[in-house]
């Protein structure tokens, strides 16, 4: 395997909040990450709200600080440079944001706004023919006029907002863009449009995606891989298909199962429902954190982490679970279903 393009290893952040009921004060966003991504390739991060998908974004563009573990980008630790190295590496990782009415400043127009990060990085683009000419490119690159330039974000459409977001990461020819819920505020036909256009630079362009996303449907299409969060845990990842097809954590069979499908036959769909509320990240289940809703959790569960396990598929696809009893890989999501169908899961303990 080729060296990956950005690598974390043992991954951890925790912010100091107001006391819990059972006193703690420690709230650990991110327990032990590990992850990699190519270059030029797609990792889909999917999971809940609150699972850390966000503070991962938010470390990764070192507008965090880890309390431990290693970001490697290319071998180079950024955490550990300073001046202008620093600032130079600050170009080759970029991200779009989630909301494109938001991410954008109304006081400004989209060409100043596309051009706002070389007011730092001066020497990319030092002359003002030299930054006019890469607006036009940039606006012509994601699909917009060059004439676009002039106008406020308040003249576009979401989509087209999204488009200029694009356009602004753009901007400094980076590596790595983190792609936050990129398509989440925008109507489904626009959704497809902004996907399509993001598949398109990236086979110009060979940069490399993370994104990060609820919808599931999102992530099979522009994914090589997906990783699953919960509860600031890695608990699954492998390639794209052999992870929706095959999941091996019950958890992301659960996730799987619930994702919306169209079925014109009318067949029933079978459902994995689980049980219990998603546990505080302030006082999160010993051993497993998946364990109080998991139909599959026994003693060994609540009494020591799992390890991450090396799992193949009939096929000989591989990939990753942090599960004591992974499931079936051969039965899908339909024989999973049926598996637990009546069954209860384990209390908390």
């Amino acid at each position: 395997m080729p060296e990956p393009l950005l690598a974390i290893n043992g991954l951890t952040k925790t912010f100091h909040v107001a006391k819990s009921a059972s006193g703690n004060t420690k709230l650990k966003a991110l327990d032990g990450i590990s992850l990699s991504v190519g270059r030029g390739e797609t990792l889909g991060l999917v999971g809940e709200s609150g699972c850390g998908k966000s503070t991962l974004a938010r470390t990764l563009m070192m507008l965090e600080t880890p309390d431990k573990g290693t970001v490697t980008f290319e071998g180079t630790d950024p955490f550990g440079l300073k001046g202008k190295e620093l600032l130079a590496w600050r170009r080759r990782v970029q991200m779009v944001f989630q909301d494109p009415f938001a991410s954008l400043n109304a006081r400004m127009s989209a060409g100043d706004i596309i051009a706002e990060p070389w007011a730092t990085h001066r020497s990319l683009y030092p002359t003002a023919r030299d930054r006019e000419a890469r607006v036009r490119e940039l606006l012509e690159m994601v699909g917009l006029r060059p004439s676009d330039a002039r106008k406020s974000p308040q003249e576009f459409s979401g989509g087209q907002r999204q488009r200029i977001g694009i356009a602004r990461a753009l901007a400094l020819n980076p590596d790595v863009i983190i792609l936050d819920e990129p398509v989440s505020a925008l109507d489904l036909s626009v959704q497809a449009q902004v996907l399509n256009l993001l598949n398109e630079l990236q086979k110009e362009l060979g940069v490399s995606y993370i994104f990060i996303s609820h919808d599931l449907t999102v992530v099979r299409h522009v994914a090589d891989r997906v990783a699953v969060m919960y509860l600031g845990r890695i608990i699954e990842t492998g390639e794209t298909e052999e992870v929706f097809d095959h999941p091996r954590h019950p958890y992301t069979a659960a996730l799987m199962s619930a994702s919306p499908k169209l079925d014109v036959t009318g067949a029933k769909r079978d459902r994995i429902v689980l049980t219990g509320e998603l546990p505080s990240p302030l006082d999160p289940p010993s051993g497993c954190r998946f364990r109080t809703r998991c139909w599959k959790a026994q003693d060994v569960c609540a009494q020591t982490a799992p390890e991450p396990q090396v799992l193949t598929a009939p096929d000989g696809r591989r990939h990753l679970a942090e599960c004591h009893f992974p499931l079936d890989s051969i039965k899908g999501l339909t024989g999973v279903a049926a598996a637990i169908t009546g069954a209860t899961p384990v209390a908390a303990r």
